[in-house]
């Protein structure tokens, strides 16, 4: 079989240091991919499926996503047995295989792009024993969940890039200096001095991001408190349905924050919940900040979703806007990389 003579990896490190198109598979098959953002096809035997191994690929995969008004899982999973792996199913964007195979040493995943389809992840998870898949599942599931994440999120980018709006992207550099690419769909609601907003209006659902900027003043600029300050201080111009109206931070669970680097930059993640204050709406938010160099203030790019008629469906909708920070590059100078 063609995806077992992959170079198989006792860990997902290297996919995920060297990025998707380095292991992208050279052929001229180029039907569509099949399937929905965020569903993946487990092909895998009754046996497997109905024991431990199953139980822990359920346990990553469908692990409850925080910070969503409802339980929503990482991916929508659905399992085929081997037999029915066949027809329209082996184009599917996203697969992962399970196999035991007793001459193996030890498990290990092999990974290849674009195989029958494309955009399309193939992933194959194989052991010499039911044991030997699950441990390799404790050890490294993470970081097979993070390579399927990562292959959705490119997508995503690519997209954006491809048919992005480019008066939203043209007031973005025109007021922060930065360049980004925003898919189309969105149109611009406001474009002010420091304070610019973006939304994708549904019949049911809403996606809106802001982007807006202020003066640093140290390290205290980033903890959760003033994060939520300077949010609302900007959120507060995204006006409510009704007069007097308008969007604030909920304060019934204190937002959560992390940080992390993205092309050298250190960007801090703030996860939570919005309200209107004197109304009655909310919605899931995450905003990222970083300190922007060049101008010595702080940047942020923050989004929301709100879709109260369709619980549970924000999943997408959030991770579409997250996708975005992917694509937003900010001017460099000779203290970037202290950032």
């Amino acid at each position: 079989m063609r995806a077992l003579k992959m170079a198989l990896f006792t860990a997902l490190a290297a996919v995920m240091l060297t990025g998707c198109k380095a292991f992208h598979t050279l052929g001229t098959n180029q039907k569509s991919a099949q399937g929905r953002p965020y569903e993946l096809i487990v092909v895998i035997n009754q046996p497997l499926w109905m024991g431990e191994v199953g139980d822990s690929l359920r346990s990553l995969l469908a692990a409850p996503i925080s910070y969503l008004p409802q339980v929503e899982p990482e991916f929508d999973v659905q399992r085929v047995t081997p037999d029915g792996f066949k027809s329209v199913v082996v184009d599917h964007r996203n697969i992962l295989k399970v196999l035991v195979e007793p001459t193996l040493k030890e498990a290990a995943v092999a990974v290849q792009y674009d195989l029958t389809a494309a955009p399309q992840i193939v992933l194959l998870l194989q052991g010499p024993t039911e044991e030997s898949l699950v441990e390799y599942l404790k050890a490294h599931g993470q970081k097979l969940l993070d390579v399927l994440l990562a292959a959705e999120r490119d997508r995503a980018v690519a997209f954006a890039k491809s048919f992005g709006v480019s008066g939203i992207e043209q007031a973005a550099k025109e007021r922060f200096g930065v360049t980004m690419a925003v898919p189309k769909g969105y149109t611009l609601a406001a474009n002010e001095a420091d304070f610019l907003w973006a939304r994708y209006e549904y019949p049911e659902a809403s996606q809106g991001f802001m982007l807006y900027s202020y003066p640093y003043t140290g390290g205290k600029d980033f903890t959760v408190g003033a994060l939520v300050k300077a949010r609302n201080r900007f959120a507060k111009r995204i006006p409510g349905p009704s007069d007097g109206s308008y969007m604030i931070t909920a304060d019934m669970f204190e937002p959560t924050i992390t940080t992390f680097r993205l092309n050298g930059r250190l960007w801090v993640e703030m996860r939570g919940f919005w309200d209107v204050e004197n109304d009655f709406m909310g919605g899931p938010f995450v905003s990222y900040s970083t300190l922007d160099t060049a101008t010595g203030c702080i940047f942020t790019y923050d989004c929301y979703v709100y879709a109260p008629k369709l619980p549970p469906h924000k999943r997408n909708l959030m991770r579409g806007l997250e996708h975005l920070l992917y694509t937003i590059e900010l001017p460099k100078t000779a203290s970037t990389e202290a950032n």
